[in-house]
Formats: C-alpha cells, structure tokens, sequence
C-alpha cells in the first residue's frame, strides 16, 4: 500500500509524543530516586555520621551506588545537600531574631523556633552540632556563620540587661539537644511540646525571671518501669 505525504507528519508526531513521555518517565524516576537517597542519607548521617558507607546509602535507597554517584559526586556532597534546607531554616531564624530591634525578643524568637526545627528533625539537630570534616565546607561555613550571629545575639540580650551573664553558646545546644526527648503521636504534638519546653528555658536564660503564663500544656505518652 502506497503511504500518502500526510501520513509522515503523523507518524513523526506520534514518535515525538512516545519519545516526551519516556524523557518524563526517565527524569520522574530520577527525582525520584534523588529524593530517596535524600531521605536515607539524612537518616543514615544522623544516625552514624560520616561513616556510612555510600554503597550502605545506595543499598537502603534500593539503587546502585553508580546512581548514589550520579546525582552526588562525593559522600561530602551528599551530606551537605540532604541538610542544606534545614541548616538554611536555622539561618534564616538567626537572621530574623537579629532583626529584632528588641534583643530579648529577638533572642527568644530565636531559642523557640531552633527547638521547634529541631523538635521535628532530630537528624538535622546531630548533623549542626557534631564535629565535622572540612571537607564538608559549604556546610560547616554556613553553620559557622550562624553560630556567630548567634553569639552576637547572646551578647546584644546580655548588654540589655536581659540575658543572664553566665549563659553560653553551648546552653542553645543543650535547649536543641532537649527536644530529641519529646516523644508525640503527631508533628502538630511535637511542635506544641517544644514550644511549652521552649517557654520555659527561655523563663530560666532570663537575667531577673518574670513568671508569664506558659503554652498550653500537652497530653505526652507516659510509661511506666
């Protein structure tokens, strides 16, 4: 059978519809497999640190470690790009309580958002106070720049008279530290508690404590030994 001139077109559309869809698929299971490399990494990092083997990584995820390798050239790479948006959400915090005109304000906004951050992900909260490599550098960079705005925050709240004068860098560590021990039936719980836990460390880093009325209190699992 003779193929008439309009047949072509047809057909070459068809071929390009076929080829469009299997370019979506194959970039779909790429973000796909991207984003579960994510989430395993940053579980595996904050439970085991630098350690874990990248052919561990890629074993959890259910890939090759050739994929692992594909997306993230390096396991450095890897770790500071499973943590860049939270470690950009603690920045952003920082920077929004050294806006404060009020240090103390500004200084409490910071202590009750951190825990909740970190209330939420426990992963994250290892991750920004371990020791790290340098070769994590972008990371470590952007936490070190944090760290000292937070130290100017400190000092601003203590020079107003706000902030008790023994208080240190390492007490907001131990704040975050804290909310690893929340234990919730659900994130809207979890952000709840550590806002009532926040309230009151934030009481006790006062220079001259005031009593205000704290959050609503939540209803924890308790268990008994």
């Amino acid at each position: 059978m003779r193929r008439t001139v309009t047949e072509h077109p047809v057909r070459l559309t068809k071929v390009r519809v076929v080829t469009a869809e299997v370019t979506q698929k194959l970039r779909s299971d790429a973000r796909d497999n991207r984003l579960r490399i994510l989430a395993v990494a940053r579980a595996a990092f904050a439970a085991e640190g630098l350690d874990v083997p990248i052919r561990e990584i890629a074993r959890r995820a259910q890939v090759g470690a050739a994929t692992v390798y594909r997306h993230f050239p390096t396991k450095e790479a890897l770790f500071t790009e499973a943590f860049a948006e939270p470690m950009a959400t603690c920045s952003a915090i920082v920077a929004e309580g050294m806006a404060a005109a009020d240090p103390w304000r500004g200084f409490s906004l910071v202590i009750e958002k951190l825990m909740t951050v970190h209330a939420l992900d426990r992963g994250f909260s290892r991750a920004f106070t371990s020791r790290l490599p340098p070769a994590v550098d972008y990371f470590t960079a952007d936490r070190d720049r944090t760290l000292r705005l937070l130290l100017q925050l400190i000092r601003r709240a203590k020079e107003a008279g706000d902030l008790r004068a023994d208080f240190v860098l390492e007490d907001i560590v131990l704040a975050m530290m804290a909310t690893e021990g929340i234990r919730a039936e659900s994130s809207e719980l979890k952000v709840a508690a550590s806002r009532r836990l926040a309230a009151l460390m934030i009481q006790s880093f006062r220079a001259n404590p005031v009593p205000t009325p704290l959050p609503p209190a939540v209803r924890l699992p308790l268990s008994a030994r």
